[in-house]
């Protein structure tokens, strides 16, 4: 029996089981198309005694009585899951838990309300990219050759990376001179671009994929950024076969750098006040606030039309 009671007590914590706490409203957050865990209608102390009589209300964020509903796994003992997550879902759920307390000595009862308060929020993984700077040396700034190098430099990339879905974009160079205590003066290309996942035709590669496709996406990014890094590591090699008409410019070696830049779908942001348990995730944007793109913040709303979760935008 104590073994029974031991393991009861660790499934009671489990880690897909997330209790209720009468002194404030608990954060639980779902990522898109997956299952919540189960949102336990008591705190952990009361879970480890005898309830009498109890009975469980479980409401919705828009109101609704949540027992019998389809998308709801709603258990006796007022364990509540929600099923196939989506974003509109987001919101609050609060749990009211009756139930009775009989006096030993006269077998008097009294009945007890303790209400709970869950925020439910949809989140996706960030999509990452990737910020590449690269630098080059040349013999002069004003040539006309610089330009014309950066280009090629863009269309080799692009072919090196392009069956992974992904291209260069944000694609910028500036030359600069360079006074050196041993060579003199030189002159060097600082050369930047974004290794970016959403080639043409990424979406069709996300239809391929059942649910959501950000695993799939920064996979695909990943090694697009790999082939970007051993592409320059080879590089020295490649210009004296592929770059004929400009010899005169060379990479500089260990110049590369590679910084992974997150970034949010529409309707989602990250907010590390507001969201600190899920501070990398994109948390879909609260009511009052909206986000058209893909940058990593929501944005607030001049007045308050955007009333839902997940707003694009204030209208």
């Amino acid at each position: 029996r104590a073994e029974l009671k031991e393991e009861q007590s660790i499934d009671l914590i489990g880690k897909n089981e997330v209790y209720g706490d009468t002194r404030h409203e608990v954060s639980v957050y779902v990522k898109v198309f997956t299952n919540s865990p189960f949102l336990v209608c008591m705190d952990l102390a009361l879970s480890q005694e005898r309830i009498i009589d109890p009975n469980y209300l479980w409401i919705g964020p828009d109101g609704t009585d949540l027992q019998g509903q389809g998308y709801v796994n709603l258990t006796e003992t007022g364990k509540l899951m929600v099923m196939g997550f989506r974003v509109s879902m987001s919101g609050a759920y609060t749990c009211t838990l009756s139930h009775k307390v009989i006096e030993t000595t006269t077998q008097e009862e009294t009945e007890m309300v303790e209400a709970y308060k869950f925020m439910v929020y949809a989140y996706r993984e960030a999509d990452h990219a990737y910020q590449v700077s690269v630098r080059f040396s040349t013999t002069h700034c004003r040539l006309k050759n610089n330009g014309l190098f950066v280009e090629r430099l863009n269309k080799i990339l692009n072919s090196t990376i392009s069956h992974l879905t992904c291209h260069i974009t944000e694609s910028s160079y500036k030359c600069h001179s360079i006074r050196t205590p041993k060579n003199g003066l030189q002159h060097e290309l600082f050369v930047n671009f974004l290794v970016n996942p959403f080639a043409p035709g990424w979406e069709e590669v996300c239809l391929k994929v059942p649910y959501d496709c950000e695993d799939v996406t920064n996979g695909r990014v990943r090694q697009a950024a790999e082939l970007t890094g051993e592409f320059f590591h080879q590089l020295n090699h490649v210009l004296k076969h592929e770059f004929h008409a400009v010899p005169t410019i060379q990479y500089v070696d260990n110049s590369l750098s590679m910084t992974p830049i997150d970034s949010c779908r529409p309707g989602f942001g990250k907010n590390h006040h507001t969201h600190q348990n899920c501070a990398s995730c994109c948390v879909v944007c609260g009511p009052g606030t909206y986000s058209p793109n893909n940058e990593v913040t929501c944005r607030t709303c001049a007045s308050p039309q955007a009333r839902m979760y997940g707003a694009e935008s204030c209208y």
